[in-house]
């Protein structure tokens, strides 16, 4: 298994994804298209195991990607009452998906999340003591989180899979409502909590770097570091719109208005930035990957 190297003998590498309609899937292919690697995405559905072998058969590939899941529309709140479908993808499907990649000989490497922690008296907010891969999700909020936990859970037993926990995923592209800083400057008002976050601009290459090198287990996937809503909103209007304003609510005020309630945490970098040290920290990121670039644009 793996990306063979250049000169090698081997077959050329060749990436199945899943998640095509989705962000995480749709930047994955234009990531494979400018590095130059071969990829198809994949057309069966996640809990049908034949068209997932037929996709295999088909595509014969050396590594599988999966971005596909069910998130909800819009939030995480559509999940509490579409309990089943959201079981039947992020549950039924991933494990059909990672058994059907064990039984081929294939790394999966699986997108998932760190939305399955929340801040506690060993991890107080603010205390820089982030959890590690190895510890037990303790958010059972959302329904969507306990889903995520429970195949988290599971894949543990799996030893063909690369489980990534991205977290309130960022991107440079601030016109997606998916991207989390998108989302908050379209919010009436914010909470004003330090979070663990994923810079996609950087982490989504290194996620393909950790396909060639054949890294399997639990990766917590965000940059080293925390930040604040208000911290984020902060270089938001320093860096785009000198104009903007924002008002904040406590977690209390937010319940009222959310069905679920939401993860906040900080996850453990180490693991990831000891395998890749130039990984930047969440604020470096922010600035270099999405602000600075995003600023020269607003200006021209």
């Amino acid at each position: 298994m793996g990306f063979p190297a250049n000169g090698s003998s081997e077959k050329p590498s060749k990436c199945l994804i899943y998640g095509r309609t989705g962000w995480i899937g749709g930047l994955l292919g234009k990531l494979c298209e400018s590095k130059g690697i071969d990829y198809v995405y994949g057309l069966g559905r996640l809990e049908n195991r034949i068209s997932l072998e037929s996709d295999i058969a088909s595509v014969d590939p050396t590594h599988v990607f999966n971005a596909a899941g069910v998130t909800g529309r819009p939030n995480v709140d559509w999940c509490e009452s579409h309990k089943a479908e959201t079981i039947r993808t992020n549950v039924v499907g991933t494990l059909t998906l990672a058994d059907v990649c064990r039984e081929k000989g294939l790394i999966l490497i699986n997108y998932a999340t760190g939305c399955i922690f929340e801040y506690d008296e060993a991890h107080p907010i603010g205390s820089g003591i982030g959890f590690k891969e190895e510890d037990a999700p303790n958010f059972t909020g959302s329904f969507y989180s306990k889903t995520k936990a429970m195949v988290e859970e599971l894949l543990k037993n799996y030893d063909n899979v690369c489980t990534l926990r991205v977290r309130m995923p960022i991107s440079s592209d601030l016109t997606n409502p998916r991207n989390f800083i998108t989302k908050i400057a379209r919010y009436d008002k914010v909470v004003n909590i330090p979070n663990s976050m994923t810079i996609l601009d950087e982490l989504l290459p290194i996620s393909i770097e950790m396909g060639k090198r054949n890294l399997t287990g639990i990766w917590n996937f965000t940059n080293p570091g925390v930040v604040s809503h208000n911290e984020i909103l902060e270089m938001y209007r320093d860096y785009i719109d000198p104009s903007f304003t924002w008002k904040n609510f406590n977690l209390e005020e937010q319940s009222k208005v959310i069905i679920a309630p939401r993860s906040n945490n900080e996850l453990d970098a180490n693991k990831l930035k000891t395998e890749f040290p130039e990984l930047l920290s969440i604020k470096e990121s922010l600035i270099k990957y999405v602000f600075e670039p995003n600023k020269k644009i607003a200006g021209a």
